[in-house]
């Protein structure tokens, strides 16, 4: 099994609180690889929000084709930050590791945001098919205020490897893995977490419905849905389709991925719109065992589990700072003084959604169709 670590806070934090988390739980994953997506960020990108970040890997070819491909696309560099790498023997270090902050090519910079999100998009997949034959560049996500880093190796390994520890890098919201190397070879495209236009997420589980979603979602047109190195990558293009292309609220991303029985959706005050959803969507269900932890472009976090419910997932800490942990003992490791008594065990039915800036953690469970716990109220 992977290991998930996801920390939301009100204040900048260090991604080493992830890979500590992820260490701590080293027992249930073999130090395949490791995937951070930060959101939110500090330190020098603080200032830098509204610009587009291209994050990723080249060769020195790939440079001069990165180079050459963003200026003849009009996109003008303004800031590149690169990690001081360490040697650390069983890490094979690649040429250029990379997230750059370019302006918006003139044409595009009135333009609405939705314009110019779905120009980042075909960009990231534009370099994706130029460098992905000879491994020449990889992107993983081109966004504002959003930096995606990933590599083969141990996570604790690859925290001194990047300097995570020392080089200043910082986000209100960290998503990290240690992948199990399992139903696929190691491959960098196939590393959680998955980024699509302001939805993040990554998943601990096997995906057996993995064919059905894919060719659904193939189906729908949209360019971005592509790539399927992981089978767990469709969990992040469900989650964009439901509330980016639908305009469907949150919740009903669980109604989607796990539709209620017939018998309980009489049962919900949206029992028409339920049904609805139960027969178009049909392909999207899941069939875990699956646990998935994601977030929203408003920093919303969330953790949903699928009906089977046999992969673990915790969720607790305190207004201002909460994670949301594949096992107990990594919530220990981030947020040791908190009220256990009040961490969160989500079942079949439960969604736990913290809202932004760590505001509060709340339980939305799907039967009721309402929220019923609150993490800080007594």
């Amino acid at each position: 099994m992977c290991r998930l670590a996801a920390i939301t806070s009100k204040k900048y934090f260090s991604p080493i609180e992830n890979i500590i988390a992820i260490e701590t739980m080293k027992e249930g994953y073999d130090g395949s690889g490791l995937g951070l997506t930060l959101k939110d960020l500090g330190g020098e990108f603080q200032d830098l929000r509204q610009y587009p970040i291209l994050s990723g890997i080249c060769s020195k070819k790939g440079k001069e084709i990165l180079d050459e491909y963003m200026y003849r696309m009009g996109f003008k560099l303004k800031h590149e930050w690169t990690p001081k790498i360490r040697t650390v023997k069983g890490i094979m270090q690649r040429d250029f590791y990379f997230a750059r902050v370019y302006e918006y090519p003139e044409p595009y910079k009135e333009q609405p945001f939705d314009v110019r999100e779905d120009l980042l998009m075909n960009i990231c997949l534009s370099l994706r098919r130029i460098g992905e034959t000879d491994e020449s560049i990889f992107v993983f996500s081109f966004y504002p205020d959003v930096i995606t880093i990933k590599e083969v190796g141990d996570p604790i390994q690859l925290a001194d490897f990047f300097g995570l520890d020392r080089n200043g890098l910082k986000a209100k919201i960290i998503f990290a893995q240690g992948r199990q190397n399992t139903n696929y070879s190691i491959y960098l495209y196939a590393c959680h977490p998955f980024f699509i236009q302001g939805y993040c997420s990554m998943t601990n589980g096997e995906n057996t419905a993995f064919v059905p979603i894919k060719e659904f979602l193939i189906s729908r047109g949209f360019p971005g849905y592509i790539g399927y190195n992981s089978d767990s990558e469709v969990f992040t293009h469900i989650l964009h389709y439901t509330v980016r292309q639908l305009g469907w609220p949150l919740t009903y991303y669980k109604d989607v991925i796990t539709p209620l029985k017939m018998s309980e959706i009489k049962e919900r005050e949206d029992r028409d719109a339920l049904k609805l959803i139960k027969y178009s969507l049909r392909p999207l269900c899941i069939d875990g065992p699956n646990v998935v932890i994601g977030f929203t472009p408003d920093g919303t976090c969330f953790m949903v589990h699928d009906s089977k419910k046999l992969r673990p997932g915790v969720v607790g800490g305190y207004k201002g700072k909460y994670a949301l942990m594949s096992e107990e003992c990594g919530l220990d490791a981030v947020i040791p003084k908190r009220d256990k008594s009040k961490d969160i065990f989500p079942m079949k039915y439960d969604m736990v959604i913290v809202k932004p800036h760590a505001e509060e953690a709340v339980v939305w469970n799907q039967q009721k169709g309402d929220y019923y716990f609150n993490l800080d109220k007594e």
